[in-house]
């Protein structure tokens, strides 16, 4: 059945557990159970605008996962996503403001690499200190990310807050710097589209290119890479680069794309999100779409939830962690039946 087989395999077993353990939950906690569960698993397609948010949504998370995942591929742990999407975005805020004037595309290209360029850089700096000092980039990059946000929250709610405005904003950018939205009136714009070229493209790098098969065998086997001439260590630089040039991707996409603003806190949790979607997707890209598609629309159903049903905010939180513990989980029914015919 191929090699991503087991992938999807583990994402359907764990997200079917959490599908069943949220109807659990909902049946107990509910006061409407049926309304709620019609908001929960028909809200997010009810009309055009929840359909556009609910993918908007999943293109976000499929672009930060695919982030995720070439870390994990190169033997590292991005976990300063949230951090890359925050600060990503807010680079791209400041060179939209910065390019009102002139023609568009210029702008809106210049926003793309500030974006890009500041995720890279914030996974850069954990990846050159684990190959120079052996520290641990799971910590270096949570840091940073942790050190970084709250300059971040003071640039929006000071120098780039929007003149006469109640919001902690920047100000909204032209129109014609903004991507052209799909499905009018929701968010959903054409960030989707990218999203979705960037997995078979992450899949082709993964599976199909030399600088792929050495992050492939330096993460899952570095003495066997060592012994064939491969060195694990040339690799944790640029998978962690990458991984926060997606995030920083991200978050150009959430401002350009879904906000058409730049505010406070406006990543909402995505880097953390997108490692779950990644660890349902057992890393294999192709295996994002699913888990991506399923993730995003178990949030979107949360929300829609809670806004018609009364569903417990609590509840709500509740249940997106319930998927995140289910997709740590290894289920391994293909590999021991493998094992037990070779018996």
């Amino acid at each position: 059945m191929g090699k991503i087989s087991p992938a999807i395999f583990g994402a359907g077993i764990a997200v079917g557990m959490a599908l069943l353990l949220t109807i659990g939950i909902i049946m107990a906690s509910s006061p409407d159970p049926g309304k709620t569960l019609r908001a929960f698993f028909i809200g997010p397609w009810s009309s055009p605008w929840f359909i556009g948010n609910t993918l908007d949504g999943i293109a976000l998370l499929l672009t930060a996962s695919l982030g995720v995942l070439i870390s994990f591929r190169g033997g590292c742990f991005n976990l300063g996503g949230e951090g890359q999407v925050y600060l990503g975005g807010l680079a791209a805020s400041a060179a939209l403001l910065a390019m009102k004037e002139g023609p568009a595309l210029p702008g809106v290209c210049l926003a793309v690499g500030a974006a890009v360029l500041t995720g890279a850089f914030m996974g850069f700096v954990p990846g050159l200190l684990k190959r120079l000092s052996g520290a641990s980039e799971l910590i270096t990059s949570f840091l940073l990310s942790a050190a970084l946000s709250p300059a971040a929250d003071y640039l929006i709610a000071g120098p780039l807050r929007g003149a006469g405005s109640n919001l902690l904003a920047t100000d909204r950018f032209p129109p014609d710097r903004l991507l052209p939205r799909l499905l009018p009136p929701s968010n959903l714009s054409l960030s989707f589209v990218f999203a979705l070229l960037l997995i078979p493209a992450g899949h082709l790098f993964i599976n199909r290119t030399s600088a792929g098969y050495r992050f492939r065998i330096a993460a899952s086997a570095p003495d066997f890479a060592r012994y064939g001439g491969i060195a694990p260590e040339r690799c944790w630089i640029p998978a962690m680069t990458i991984s926060g040039a997606l995030g920083g991707l991200a978050g150009f996409f959430a401002v350009a794309g879904t906000y058409g603003i730049c505010h406070q806190g406006f990543s909402g949790g995505l880097g953390w999100n997108a490692i779950a979607v990644a660890l349902i997707a057992r890393n294999h890209p192709l295996a994002l779409l699913p888990s991506g598609a399923v993730y995003g629309w178990l949030k979107a159903g949360s929300g829609s939830a809670l806004l018609a049903a009364g569903l417990n905010f609590e509840t709500a939180a509740f249940i997106q962690a319930a998927v995140m513990l289910f997709a740590t989980v290894r289920f391994s029914v293909f590999p021991a039946g493998k094992r037990k015919r070779h018996a």
